[in-house]
């Protein structure tokens, strides 16, 4: 058995025998008080293997990172759906089937995010250094261009993409060539985001003034009479350039969702309009677009959680240079190239933080839906 080994068994074994042990012996007590003093039992417990692992930490060399606090938060989650389970007789199958799952969700989601959350404030010798990432991020010229990079994505992918979308589901709508146009505009969904990346290289490609081109867009640049242009390093249109393939992708799920929900509007309301005098935009606007908005609001989080996190693209064209550098691929340069751990963790996070209000606000937006109906 190994060092770490025991120091689990030491941390986690103690609080865990002792909940389980308190726990049994509160089955002799009335149902009243049975419920809530074993869920009391289960949350000590839960504090008494971070305290433990502090403790053990604290007399040792070497940390033991958040694997005590994951272990703690599984615990607290258990002893919450126990208490809601044990409520009644219809609720105890709950448990038998959400315990696994929660056990997954520690090992592959809670432990890395608390590891994550803990590297961030550290330096690369894996030492505390308080807030340092965080003020590297925000002061370091490098570190601003590539938030501001970040944000024009989020601001220009999913609005182009979405407004694409939806006027080209609108122009083919119950046209005669309608499945031949939408799978057209619905391929590039099929290529990966790294084939993506390699196709738009090759599209960007750039040739001396006096050499033949091979990319399309000098190419064209050349066939009207202009100077070839080295599309990928020229800033900040080598950032509008990347974007534009990330809308090339994303136009056709944004396409075929509100395509599928135009479809779903009721054609009384329409004809009630059309009868009312309503020009065609008048129609849209007040009929098609508040019919298909919890449609709408999918797809612009769906595209914008993808934009938040762009990589593949980034790295495949540029590799993050020439000013082109988003969080995703910041993180990655700073935890795997520049031996900056703590800079990457930091960089995740406020990554996480950025999607977190989009979610959010997905979550709401679905819940008035649902009240609604």
């Amino acid at each position: 058995m190994t060092d770490a080994v025991r120091q689990a068994i030491v941390v986690i074994g103690w609080p865990l025998v002792a909940s389980l042990t308190i726990g049994l012996v509160l089955e002799a007590a009335p149902q009243r008080i049975r419920r809530p003093a074993r869920l009391l039992v289960h949350l000590a417990a839960a504090v008494a293997i971070v305290v433990t692992g502090l403790i053990v930490e604290a007399d040792g060399d070497t940390t033991k990172g958040a694997w005590p606090w994951a272990a703690a938060l599984a615990l607290s989650i258990c002893a919450l759906l126990g208490y809601a389970s044990s409520r009644d007789d219809d609720s105890k199958p709950m448990l038998v089937f959400l315990v696994p799952a929660i056990l997954l969700l520690t090992i592959g989601l809670i432990y890395p995010a608390l590891r994550t959350a803990l590297l961030a404030f550290t330096n690369a010798a894996g030492e505390f250094n308080g807030v340092d990432n965080f003020v590297w991020m925000f002061t370091q010229q490098t570190a601003l261009v590539t938030l501001a990079n970040t944000i024009v994505w989020v601001i220009l992918a999913p609005l182009l993409s979405t407004v694409i979308g939806l006027a080209y589901a609108v122009f083919i709508d119950k046209s005669r060539g309608e499945k031949i146009f939408k799978m057209l505009v619905f391929m590039p969904m099929a290529i990966s985001f790294v084939g993506a990346g390699i196709i738009w290289k090759f599209m960007y490609a750039y040739r001396g003034p006096a050499q033949e081109q091979i990319g399309l867009i000098n190419q064209l640049i050349v066939g009207v009479g202009g100077e070839p242009q080295q599309i990928l390093q020229n800033t900040p249109w080598n950032t509008v350039a990347l974007i534009i393939v990330m809308i090339w992708i994303q136009t056709g799920f944004a396409m075929t969702v509100l395509s599928a929900a135009i479809k779903g509007v009721p054609t009384e309301q329409i004809e009630a309009a059309n009868l009312d005098g309503a020009s065609p935009w008048q129609r849209f606007t007040n009929v098609t677009v508040p019919g298909i908005r919890s449609s709408l609001v999918v797809v612009v989080t769906t595209i914008s959680i993808a934009t938040l996190k762009v990589f593949d693209i980034v790295r495949t064209m540029t590799g993050g240079n020439f000013d082109t550098s988003v969080v995703a691929n910041e993180m990655y340069t700073q935890a795997f190239r520049a031996g900056e751990p703590g800079r990457g963790a930091a960089l995740a996070l406020i990554l996480f933080v950025l999607v977190l209000p989009i979610v959010i606000y997905n979550v709401r937006v679905l819940n008035q839906q649902k009240e609604i109906r």
